[in-house]
């Protein structure tokens, strides 16, 4: 997906990706699960970028409380699924990757279907029963998983490489408490999510195009009000 246009041509000169690392990013494909604030700048630097085909996966609907960090969508898709919302968007700029829609939860009974059918899954959730249930799927279908969290002014990105490297479970072992708290509403300044967002879908370029050096089994975390980051090992 080299287009004649030279959409890709300032990410082709760049030695670590070249024509062949194009190549390899056109062919492959990403599940993002999430189309929240991490989702948004997941979804539109992965769809810039020019993957081949990006499954977007979300049950929920477009709400005005969204917009002021959700940046993928308009006053006009309120009330729209996220799914359909999203694929309307990324679709208007990146004519030539192919979008699947899955308005639905990721649940223990689908996310293996789901998985299975991509090279990198990137998690973009809200809460740690979906987070769990992707960790199992893509150990079990041996697919990298790119895990991001936000918060207030904070956030975290990590690599779980589901073929042989760390679990979700190695980063968050306690599971049975934290699937059992409610899901609770909580601030969060709008650039945050895409900072974390933005680590995100260079993580899952890097896993695409064969590049750079991974996080895997390593956590970056930045606090956006102290400018603040670390890389920690677990």
């Amino acid at each position: 997906m080299t287009a004649a246009d030279g959409r890709y041509s300032r990410q082709v000169m760049l030695p670590e990706i070249g024509e062949a690392g194009q190549r390899k990013i056109a062919s492959s494909s990403v599940l993002i699960v999430g189309l929240g604030g991490l989702g948004s700048p997941v979804s539109m630097y992965l769809a810039g970028a020019g993957v081949g085909r990006i499954g977007l996966a979300d049950p929920d609907t477009v709400s005005v409380t969204n917009l002021q960090r959700q940046i993928l969508y308009d006053v006009r898709q309120t009330g729209m699924l996220k799914a359909e919302a999203a694929a309307e968007r990324l679709s208007a700029f990146s004519p030539d990757t192919a979008f699947e829609t899955f308005p639905t939860a990721v649940t223990g009974d689908n996310a293996m279907s789901l998985v299975e059918k991509y090279d990198v899954v990137v998690d973009c959730c809200d809460n740690f029963t979906t987070r769990y249930i992707l960790d199992e799927a893509c150990s079990a279908c041996g697919k990298p998983l790119v895990f991001g969290a936000i918060g207030e002014y904070s956030g975290q990105v990590t690599v779980l490489d589901g073929r042989a490297g760390k679990r979700l479970s190695d980063l968050y072992p306690d599971r049975e408490s934290l699937c059992s708290r409610p899901v609770s509403v909580s601030g969060v300044i709008g650039p945050v999510p895409g900072v974390i967002g933005s680590v995100q879908a260079c993580e899952t370029l890097k896993l695409l195009a064969g590049f750079g050096e991974h996080l895997d089994g390593r956590l970056f975390v930045i606090d956006l009000l102290t400018l603040r980051s670390d890389i920690v090992d677990f």
